[in-house]
């Protein structure tokens, strides 16, 4: 399958990534968040979409998440690896700590989420059951075990408004739903994908425990030294990616 990887907070450029062209694309919804790199990535093509620009410029509610994933289907791509830095809520989740979520709970509000949106598009009721394709959170965890990094292989991902952090009161709502980590850009992302036939999943580091979780104050110097170890687990898990993938 064609794999394109989205990279999140922390992942703006695919270190190893042998870019062959940058792909600056229009489509019915605009331009993407950044040009489309394809290259080789350990030797299998794939390509690799900056979510947040590329210079970080996008905040997480000005994402253009229906460009994003519509480009991505123009290239014919098939299967998406998703990139997040989230916050830990369950006692699991700690920072650095990878997880491949299996559920999610949508906190967020104002964001176009889906195509059927106009008289133009036809009206689709996606069955969001399960909101990642299984068959590629399997990939992501067989990819991980072969390269020796430890992942939880379920999560329910809380995905909040943004860009500001959550408050302790918020965070413990959000613990009350049974959300075990806490980001900012899953949604819409992932219906989009699925309302448009793509293969979805997520790769989840955790940068930080979330608000309320420790007394230690969340500072952004810890978030970028723990995204540094995190990161460097989730590039060998995509370079085994595109090996079994």
């Amino acid at each position: 399958m064609t794999i394109a990887i989205i990279g999140g907070t922390g992942l703006d450029q695919l270190d190893g990534l042998q870019v062959g062209e940058k792909i600056a694309l229009d489509t019915p919804y605009g331009a993407p968040s950044a040009p489309v790199q394809q290259g080789t990535y350990n030797g299998k093509p794939v390509f690799f979409l900056a979510r947040h620009g590329e210079r970080h410029e996008w905040p997480p509610h000005r994402v253009n998440y229906r460009a994003n994933m519509y480009a991505l289907k123009q290239l014919g791509v098939e299967q998406v690896i998703a990139v997040n830095a989230v916050g830990g809520i369950h006692h699991d989740m700690g920072p650095a700590v990878i997880s491949v979520p299996d559920q999610i709970i949508d906190y967020t509000w104002g964001r176009i989420h889906t195509y059927s949106d106009d008289e133009h598009s036809p009206l689709e009721h996606i069955d969001f059951t399960y909101p990642y394709a299984e068959r590629t959170r399997e990939l992501l965890v067989r990819a991980a075990d072969a390269a020796g990094v430890i992942v939880l292989a379920r999560g329910v991902y809380g995905c909040t408004q943004g860009p500001r952090l959550e408050t302790a009161a918020e965070i413990r709502r959000m613990q009350r739903d049974g959300c075990d980590l806490v980001g900012m850009t899953a949604m819409p992302e992932a219906p989009l994908a699925r309302e448009i036939g793509l293969d979805y999943a997520s790769l989840c580091v955790v940068a930080n425990w979330a608000a309320g979780c420790t007394d230690e104050l969340i500072t952004m110097e810890a978030i970028e030294a723990t995204l540094k170890v995190g990161m460097d687990n989730i590039r060998k898990i995509l370079q085994q990616v595109l090996v079994l993938g």
